[in-house]
């Protein structure tokens, strides 16, 4: 066992976001996979009753397997600090950063880390004009798992410029993230905190059978194949894993992070972008940081463990340093 003791865990999941379906696979797959190891598991269906129900069980250890707001964006991190309950995953302040797409390039750009450019625009502006030249990608500012993201392309069904009833992310937020779209491959690299410190576990490309690596191709078996490891230059393979552990350091991330990227692959390593860098990633079957953790040799309950050790030495260690 990755960790020393049986314990009380509370599996947080589910919630009303977005991707409240992912959440409900992330926590019952940990739920089990715990069970399966001799842990007592209390799961909890995230609602506004939440800090009582936590309160109530009185767990060691909250495994927080929330994607999105409110579980992913600082909300919930800051309700377990004041409640003293270990959780796992990042803290309040990396929490709120990561989730914020533009928050993430003002931490990590300034750092080296490559990021495409791009700026914030008001939704209602899109139906005047283009913000940037076409191809160019909107995206929400603080959602995940590709949620609501749209390319607009020179021959798209968009009009030109954006019509108000076109199907868009436009409908639903009232500013947006927009960004050149980078061409080339799409890849990931999960970093995990072990005891002796963080290191990237491998390099997966991502090569979904239509249109782009979408919330659909992310949860919709078959739709995407996963090459693991990548069929790609070492040198590049290389600065996946250098750039995705300095992001996930960067940001003060614990237990696990996954940092997603574009390659142009005309361009060698000039033409790697990173995306964004994932906080809370998927544990359902179908997700990247438990596939890239086999690849390394851990089976999904070691990696689950991992995790929760992680939360207890942070919080450990914070409570020497209060004293």
């Amino acid at each position: 066992m990755s960790l020393d003791r049986t314990l009380h865990v509370a599996v947080l999941m589910g919630g009303w976001a977005n991707e409240r379906p992912v959440s409900l696979m992330s926590g019952e797959g940990v739920a089990k996979a715990l069970e399966e190891r001799g842990h007592r598991v209390t799961r909890i269906d995230m609602d506004r009753t939440v800090a009582a129900r936590i309160a109530e069980a009185a767990p060691d250890v909250v495994f927080n397997a929330l994607h999105g707001v409110p579980g992913e964006d600082g909300t919930v991190q800051g309700m377990l600090d004041l409640m003293g309950v270990p959780y796992t995953h990042s803290g309040l302040a990396t929490s709120v950063i990561a989730i914020d797409k533009q928050l993430t390039k003002q931490a990590l750009v300034p750092h080296g880390v490559p990021m495409p450019g791009g700026r914030i625009v008001k939704s209602a502006d899109l139906f005047e004009r283009d913000p940037l030249p076409r191809p160019y990608v909107l995206k929400p500012v603080n959602e995940g798992s590709s949620v609501g993201v749209a390319i607009v392309t020179e021959g798209g069904n968009y009009g030109h410029p954006i019509a108000p009833d076109a199907k868009g992310p436009w409908q639903d937020f009232a500013e947006l993230l927009a960004e050149p779209y980078i061409k080339g491959r799409e890849m990931t690299s999960a970093v995990v905190d072990f005891a002796d410190g963080p290191r990237a576990l491998a390099v997966t490309e991502l090569k979904p059978k239509s249109g782009f690596y979408d919330f659909d191709a992310k949860y919709t078996d078959g739709m995407t194949d996963h090459i693991c490891p990548a069929e790609i230059p070492e040198n590049i393979r290389d600065l996946c894993l250098e750039i995705a552990l300095k992001a996930h350091k960067l940001l003060g991330c614990r237990g696990t992070s996954r940092t997603d990227f574009r390659w142009d692959e005309e361009q060698g390593e000039e033409g790697l972008f990173v995306l964004e860098t994932n906080t809370q990633p998927g544990m359902t079957p179908l997700s990247l940081v438990p596939e890239q953790a086999r690849h390394a040799g851990m089976d999904y309950g070691e990696l689950v463990e991992t995790i929760i050790a992680a939360a207890l030495r942070d919080f450990a260690q914070k409570a020497a340093a209060d004293g």
